[in-house]
């Protein structure tokens, strides 16, 4: 596929008469891109771009006010230091020549072609905003929601702030899943509210983390007096064992050192074989993760407390969920799990299979931790089974069994590659799809003599003309200082706006 798609490149290269464009653009027309979607990806490329091409002019599109997508919306709300690229983003954002559309959605207020129309490059950069099924029998059940739903919830995401996330109803949750999204969740549910209070999680999170039996139930009886406490639980389900953990040393460690938990590590699960220290000798990062379980399971067996099991966090390994039951209702009360062994070798790996073996975790809260997917938009080539655009280094193609690539369409982050990677990922990913930008550019496929590219004018022109209420980032640093001026109330660095017309009537300067 590569060799074709750059066999393609060359003949075009050929064929072409238009001049070929220096990056300096010196005399040139300015280069009109458009980056849709303001995440790291998203504005990691647009950095890139107007370092590269140091006349042109960049817009960033995106469907909500506010910019920064992931680190808004899907870093922990207790892991600040990470929100720091909050800074740099801002600092490309106030570049003379990069303007910043929010609240602009697409297939909605503006289609990929009218873009392509008004940008000689148009970037792909929004993410993933869906999520992967488990193809499991009671999946559509109440009480059943999706990590990214859960994380949008308690990071004041727009889409998620009536999620009906009942954290009243029941002392047991299972999370399906146990990378770091599946630890930052557990954390969120188990960590004391007093920590998470100074932090910039949603207001309706913490009033419902308050209220939540999954962190401390205390039993009263008839006259009001404590009768009993009882044992909370938090399991996290893999597939794999726990030399194949998906999480990070670094999550898992956070999670094990919270105050007051005991943290459930089966003896048994950790009996490793020839492969598994064949995989920790390949990768460093399987071995501490391996090493931080066998110290948890010795702490679980030796560590006494004088209320012992008020909160209990316990990872079971070599499960994989099969059905999501209910009893006569509609609503979740637990989930069956088939027992699993690994099965591979050395070149292809190892992988969970059935044993045919089943048994069944009661609770009342299923949370699938298993992925999240992105989604097509109308004129836009897609892999469905793979969840991304067809792509060669960030060319988009027709599909994935064609070499004929969409001249001036580019992709990158999650929607490029899938959802995996760290916010850092993100750099490598914005370099490969910029460098093949760049080549473009200066083989002469890229139609820069076009006058007709309007760029931001003409995206403004249309969103005017259909009435539609986008925020520039001036506006945006509005609605972020109101933010500020509210968390400094309560103690917390912000407190995020999280209904969009609230958003829009504080960047317009209107009233509440």
């Amino acid at each position: 596929m590569v060799g074709r798609v750059l066999a393609a490149v060359k003949l075009l290269r050929h064929q072409s008469s238009r001049r070929a464009f220096s990056t300096s653009q010196s005399g040139a027309n300015p280069l009109q891109i458009c980056v849709v979607g303001s995440g790291p990806a998203g504005f990691y490329t647009a950095e890139k771009l107007l370092k590269r091409f140091s006349q042109s002019k960049v817009d960033i599109v995106d469907r909500l006010p506010s910019p920064f997508g992931l680190v808004r919306s899907g870093v922990a709300p207790d892991h600040q230091e990470t929100k720091v690229v909050i800074n740099q983003f801002t600092r490309v954002a106030n570049n003379e020549n990069c303007s910043y559309f929010g609240n602009v959605r697409l297939d909605e207020d503006i289609t990929l072609d009218a873009l392509r129309a008004l940008y000689h490059v148009v970037v792909l950069a929004y993410g993933a905003e869906s999520d992967r099924s488990l193809e499991i029998p009671g999946e559509g059940l109440s009480g059943v929601h999706s990590a990214r739903e859960v994380v949008w919830w308690y990071n004041g995401h727009p889409d998620c702030v009536n999620l009906p996330l009942d954290l009243k109803s029941t002392d047991t949750a299972v999370i399906l899943g146990q990378g770091n999204v599946a630890l930052d969740i557990a954390r969120i549910l188990l960590r004391p509210v007093s920590e998470l209070a100074t932090t910039d999680i949603s207001e309706h999170a913490i009033a419902a983390l308050h209220e939540s039996k999954i962190r401390f139930y205390f039993r009263l009886s008839e006259a009001g007096c404590l009768h009993s406490v009882q044992t909370v639980h938090v399991y996290l389900v893999g597939r794999r064992g726990p030399v194949q953990g998906a999480c990070t040393a670094k999550e898992l460690r956070e999670i094990l050192g919270i105050h007051g938990l005991e943290v459930k590590v089966q003896q048994a699960d950790l009996t490793t074989t020839k492969l598994d220290h064949d995989e920790m000798k390949k990768s460093r990062s399987h071995k501490r993760v391996y090493e931080l379980f066998c110290k948890a399971a010795v702490a679980s067996t030796t560590s006494s407390r004088l209320v012992s099991g008020v909160r209990q966090l316990q990872f079971v390994f070599y499960r994989s969920p099969v059905e999501i039951l209910a009893s006569g209702s509609s609503t979740v009360t637990g989930v069956r799990l088939e027992k699993t062994i690994l099965s591979g070798d050395e070149n292809s790996g190892q992988r969970a299979v059935g044993t045919g073996e089943f048994e069944e975790l009661e609770c009342g809260l299923v949370l699938k931790s298993i992925g999240y997917k992105s989604l097509p938009v109308q004129d836009l080539p897609f892999d469905h089974r793979k969840g991304v655009v067809p792509n060669v280094r960030g060319r988009v193609i027709t599909s994935t069994d064609s070499a004929a690539i969409e001249p001036g369409l580019y992709v990158v982050g999650w929607l490029k590659r899938g959802p995996t990677g760290i916010i850092g990922t993100n750099l490598i990913c914005a370099d490969e799809t910029v460098e093949s930008i760049v080549e473009d550019a200066q083989r002469g496929l890229i139609d820069v003599q076009s006058t007709s590219m309007m760029g931001g004018l003409g995206l403004k022109g249309l969103l005017e003309d259909q009435s539609a209420q986008f925020v520039s980032f001036k506006e945006w640093q509005i609605i972020d200082q109101k933010e500020l001026e509210l968390g400094q109330l309560k103690g917390k660095p912000r407190e995020k706006i999280v209904v969009i017309q609230d958003m829009i009537r504080i960047a317009k300067d209107m009233t509440l």
